[in-house]
């Protein structure tokens, strides 16, 4: 499948649901509404169908949804949503193709996009790509020979999760290095370095620093062609270059490194895009 014509994309999150109608590689329709965060599972789905009525036509040949937890990718069940309480066990797939009657396609956020960027990215011409959200946390999705691999239990590529100097990789390498560990907002000192501020470029530094350091173990593990970094954190991507390529050097595979790309998404509504790309890597 080559390109998509008339698939729906949903992204959950914590503070809004969105949903776009993906037609060639363009998103002709786009709904947005709050997450009833505190809600019952039904009012959250109440949402969802809503943002999906939206999109929704009799040409419509499929539904792809990113959340932001653990699936069951295979029955298409949610299990502990971050930021949404109640939904600790939902058998979404199930919920929606009972209603929509097509083929619905569910995974985690980061393996979404990751696809979207192997369909409808930076990644377009790779088969063997990581794809690095660096957000409010860090999550990684896996794609190798062009399929996404997900693990057994949709838990692959869990890089933030490991053991790296205090606490974990996600503290160093994503947006918690700023709020938490340097109690510092993240926009204001974006806009500090724009000005050239020294401490601003000093921080950004030291982050780039501990992302390149979270490379090397990616490299190590999966040998990718390209790596993608998308999330608010990769938008400042010009203060920390220097200090993560910098970090890299001392890896082992000089050939690898030679090799190796490392790219910032531009992709807008990626998650969208990502979760409508879910149809696309099944086929």
């Amino acid at each position: 499948m080559n390109s998509v014509e008339n698939i729906i994309g949903v992204d959950l999150g914590g503070t809004s649901i969105r949903a776009g109608k993906v037609v060639n590689e363009k998103i002709v329709h786009l709904a947005r509404l709050a997450t009833p965060s505190l809600g019952s599972v039904e009012d959250v789905m109440d949402q969802i169908y809503t943002v999906i009525d939206d999109c929704f036509d009799a040409s419509t040949l499929s539904i792809g949804v990113g959340v932001p937890s653990v699936v069951d990718v295979e029955m298409g069940i949610v299990y502990d949503v971050t930021n949404i309480p109640s939904w600790k066990v939902v058998p979404l797939k199930e919920l929606l193709e009972n209603r929509y009657k097509v083929p619905v396609y569910i995974n985690n956020d980061a393996n979404c996009f990751a696809v979207g960027e192997k369909y409808f990215g930076k990644a377009k011409n790779y088969k063997n790509i990581v794809g690095v959200t660096l957000g409010t946390g860090l999550g990684c999705g896996l794609i190798f020979n062009g399929k996404l691999y997900e693990g057994s239990n949709c838990g692959a590529g869990e890089f933030g999760n490991i053991p790296y100097l205090l606490h974990n990789v996600e503290y160093y390498a994503s947006g918690q290095f700023f709020s938490d560990e340097k109690n510092v907002n993240a926009i204001d000192l974006y806009h500090q370095a724009q000005k050239g501020d020294p401490t601003a470029l000093a921080l950004f530094s030291e982050y780039g620093h501990h992302l390149g350091e979270t490379i090397k173990s990616i490299l190590y593990a999966y040998d990718p062609e390209v790596i993608v970094l998308g999330g608010s954190a990769s938008q400042s991507f010009a203060f920390f270059k220097e200090a993560m390529y910098q970090a890299l050097q001392d890896f082992a595979f000089r050939n690898v490194l030679s090799n190796l790309k490392i790219e910032v998404s531009d992709l807008e509504n990626s998650a969208i895009f990502g979760a409508a790309a879910l149809t696309m890597i099944k086929n």
